[in-house]
C-alpha cells in the first residue's frame, strides 16, 4: 500500500477551489497530484458536521493503528512456528539440523531481548 498522506489543511484547500472557487475536479486533479476518487471523499468528509468528522478521523486513525499492530503480530507469529517446526527435528540433514539450532537460538534470543524491551508485549 503505497499511499500518499496529505496535510489536512492540503485537503481543505483543494475541496475549496473545487466548492469556493468553481473548478472543475479533474482540472483540480491534474494539478495537485490527486486522484479525482481522493477529491471526492474529502469532499464528502468535509461536508460531515465536525463532531462527526472528528469521529471519523479517529476511527481512521485506529484502523491504521491495529492494521500495524496486526502485520507486527503475524511476523511474530510466522517466526515462532517456524522456531517450533526447527525444534521438532523437521531437518533431514544433521548440517540442517545445526543450522535450524543456530537460527532457533538467534530467534529465541531475539524475542526474550524484545521482551525485556518491551514488557507489555510478553504477556
Amino acid at each position: 500500500m503505497n499511499q500518499k498522506r496529505f496535510p489536512e489543511e492540503f485537503k481543505i484547500e483543494a475541496v475549496r477551489q473545487i466548492v469556493e472557487r468553481g473548478h472543475p475536479v479533474a482540472e483540480v486533479s491534474a494539478r495537485l497530484g490527486v486522484s479525482t476518487h481522493s477529491l471526492y471523499k474529502w469532499m464528502k468528509e468535509q461536508q460531515l458536521p465536525p463532531g462527526q468528522r472528528q469521529e471519523q478521523l479517529s476511527q481512521t486513525e485506529e484502523l491504521r493503528r491495529l492494521k500495524a499492530e496486526l502485520k507486527r503480530v503475524t511476523e511474530e507469529r510466522d517466526i515462532l512456528k517456524k522456531a517450533a517446526a526447527h525444534s521438532t527435528g523437521q531437518s533431514n540433514t544433521a548440517a540442517a539440523s545445526v543450522s535450524a539450532g543456530v537460527a532457533k537460538s538467534s530467534v529465541l534470543r531475539g524475542l526474550v531481548l524484545s521482551c525485556l524491551a518491551t514488557a507489555s508485549s510478553c504477556r
